[in-house]
């Protein structure tokens, strides 16, 4: 019955939203991608992935035995992984196929970002220095409300995208006000996102209800669930900022559409004191009785969680999110990665957003949480390189319910890979793994593909336009700022 009264539900929101008409220029448009993103996968597929060869010097594959290969190429078809093996070998098997000679480098899955707001990186050193709650409610929120626009959400996504292009990432977990543009956005550079339904009490731009918030989260998922790159997560903001009502509908419609919630969960000691005082429970207790506690759920920051917490955590397979550098900066405590990882919890890493971060690097990010991981618990062989590298790559797909197409380099999985040229921060290579964690890796990475689409070329962005990112940025800054 709950099957039916939902296909019902969705039936009447697609009848309540207009097809939008193709353009994405009006502050107030609320529409989803549809006519937009319809000419955007017809010219953004018109450079999709080709036969060829990738010889790299180690390839670090990030399968079940964390095999590290010298010497070996990888070989891609239509997108898709079809082999991998030495180089003559590949040399004689495949000798049709383009080659790319990467014989000094790195390559390696394409980084899984399981934590972002895209659209903020246009707000980034807006307001430093600040503990959360005030710069949430005294700054970020006020400037968001005079702000806020398709045209905000277009070029900050863009931004964020050129900077994780160039870091290696190729997978986004985003969750921000018109999710509608970052999806198009996304789709058209070419980049793999999972795309947050925001849900939040109050009012914003982009929804006047929580009713709205519904509709036209599910007009989204609707128009884009069979695409190959975009998914979808409904996206509460935070138990304190979403009521029980909306939180045991999206519960039900989580378990009916089989796709996963992506929400901010004990991130600071003061969020969760407060709730505890206003509603007689600590969040994870009210998550945990609407239903919300399971392998869906993507909970991230986790900076105040009991022994107890962590051992339901486990027992209910939610995934955690660590953000180690937003964290510290902001002063909200430390997420305990180590007891989570101990008690078998999935953990991933995200950046969060760079309005708090500063920056969308995910390999500096991970070296920062495995430095933290080292420190906390005192022990230097706490979370190995390789194991760490886990983290964003294939423990990373797992949290968004992606292990079976991305995180490994593996044959049948998605071309989604990096490569890695050393410079002189990064020689001489005795252990490739440790060098990518530890080292100044992010600013190597020379060429990136998805599906086998190459969107970075020799640290060229190939789907994305550089000065014109360049130009709307300072545009938006002398705006912001005036």
């Amino acid at each position: 019955m709950r099957l039916a009264a939902h296909g019902q539900q969705r039936l009447l929101c697609t009848l309540l939203i207009p097809t939008p008409a193709p353009t994405m220029t009006n502050a107030n448009d609320h529409s989803p991608h549809h006519s937009d993103a319809a000419s955007q996968r017809s010219s953004s597929t018109s450079t999709e992935s080709q036969r060829l060869r990738i010889n790299a010097g180690w390839i670090i594959t990030m399968d079940q035995q964390l095999r590290v290969l010298e010497q070996h190429s990888l070989v891609v078809d239509n997108g898709l992984i079809i082999d991998c093996l030495p180089w003559a070998t590949a040399e004689q098997r495949y000798s049709d196929m383009a080659a790319e000679d990467h014989r000094t480098a790195i390559l390696m899955p394409g980084l899984i970002n399981a934590h972002t707001h895209l659209p903020m990186s246009l707000l980034r050193g807006f307001a430093d220095d600040k503990p959360l709650q005030d710069w949430l409610q005294n700054h970020i929120w006020p400037a968001e409300a005079a702000h806020m626009s398709t045209e905000f959400v277009r070029d900050g996504t863009r931004l964020a995208l050129a900077e994780s292009l160039l870091a290696g990432v190729t997978t986004v977990n985003d969750m921000y006000f018109f999710p509608n543009v970052t999806a198009s956005v996304c789709h058209e550079v070419g980049m793999r996102a999972t795309i947050g339904l925001i849900v939040i009490d109050f009012p914003t731009a982009w929804a006047s209800s929580v009713d709205e918030y519904f509709n036209r989260g599910l007009a989204l998922h609707d128009s884009w669930r069979d695409d190959k790159l975009i998914q979808t997560a409904f996206a509460p903001h935070a138990p304190y900022t979403v009521s029980k009502d909306p939180l045991e509908r999206i519960a039900m419609l989580s378990a009916e559409l089989s796709i996963p919630v992506h929400m901010h969960v004990h991130e600071t000691a003061h969020e969760v004191e407060q709730f505890k005082q206003q509603h007689g429970v600590r969040p994870l207790q009210r998550l945990d009785d609407i239903g919300l506690l399971n392998a869906d759920l993507i909970a991230v920051h986790l900076t105040q969680l009991t022994h107890r917490e962590i051992e339901r955590l486990a027992e209910t397979g939610v995934h955690a999110i660590h953000c180690p550098e937003s964290n510290l900066k902001l002063a909200s405590g430390f997420c305990p990665m180590a007891e989570l990882l101990d008690a078998g919890v999935t953990v991933a890493i995200g950046t969060d957003g760079a309005a708090s971060n500063n920056d969308l690097d995910l390999l500096a990010e991970l070296r920062t949480a495995s430095f933290l991981s080292k420190a906390l618990s005192a022990q230097a062989t706490r979370l190995p390189a390789l194991q760490a590298l886990r983290l964003i790559t294939i423990d990373a797909a797992k949290a968004l319910g992606l292990n079976q197409q991305i995180g490994s380099l593996e044959t049948g999985k998605s071309a989604d890979c990096i490569v890695i040229e050393p410079d002189f921060g990064m020689i001489p290579i005795y252990n490739p793994a440790a060098q990518v964690v530890y080292t100044n890796s992010s600013q190597c990475v020379t060429d990136v593909w998805v599906a086998g689409r190459r969107l970075v070329a020799n640290r060229q962005l190939q789907t994305l336009n550089a000065q014109a990112i360049r130009d709307s940025t300072q545009r938006w800054r002398n705006q912001i700022a005036s």
